[in-house]
């Protein structure tokens, strides 16, 4: 694993807002009295996500005090998981999977894709700012190869058309469907196929 850094370029202030402070609130309760750095891990993704989809010092340092432990120990595990971005990384984060299954069916349709629309290289901020791209192992939607995730959501069944429309109307603050982009209910089989008979050769 590559050495993880913060970025140079950070905030001076952090806080939860209301809702993120809620449901921070609402994890915390679940542990024990005394326990509640177990919840350090969930409190950094509601930092994340709150914060465009990366964590700075500042927030670490937030968090190690709403939960009554150590920064230092904040600080391991936000720089050693790499789903902690510690860097901008845009109001849309997207990952593209290029492991065996997804390149086969087409992944670096999606990776021209994304050197067309956001950014000719990984981890590179748009123009505007809102969005970067990285490739990534698999994210476990073999099955409805090839695919993405953008922030939370899965984009799959896709080629370098969808995955331009789906950025399309990001860039005009649209949210697009996620799920199948060839009209498959979850992993059904293609083409309405029930059987091996129902394939040609089988």
């Amino acid at each position: 694993m590559s050495l993880r850094r913060p970025s140079k370029n950070q905030p001076e202030v952090f806080e939860f807002n209301s809702s993120s402070l809620e449901e921070a609130n609402k994890i915390v309760s679940k542990y024990p009295k005394g326990k509640q750095q177990s919840a350090v891990m969930a409190l950094l993704y509601i930092a994340q996500k709150q914060n465009d989809n990366w964590i700075p010092l500042v927030a670490m340092k937030y968090i190690a005090k709403f939960l009554d432990m150590p920064y230092i120990k904040v600080y391991e595990v936000a720089t050693f998981y790499t789903m902690y971005n510690l860097s901008p990384v845009g109001k849309y984060f997207v990952q593209v999977c290029t492991t065996t299954p997804c390149m086969i069916r087409g992944a670096n349709q999606l990776v021209e894709a994304c050197k067309e629309k956001i950014s000719e290289n990984e981890n590179q901020l748009s123009t505007d700012k809102n969005c970067s791209w990285m490739e990534v192992e698999c994210l476990g939607a073999c099955v409805n190869a090839p695919m993405m995730q953008i922030n939370d959501d899965y984009y799959e069944d896709l080629d370098k058309e969808k995955t331009l429309e789906i950025f399309d109307k990001i860039s005009k603050g649209e949210t697009p469907k996620p799920g199948s982009y060839r009209g498959r209910l979850n992993t059904e089989p293609e083409n309405n196929r029930k059987t091996l008979m129902d394939i040609k050769n089988a």
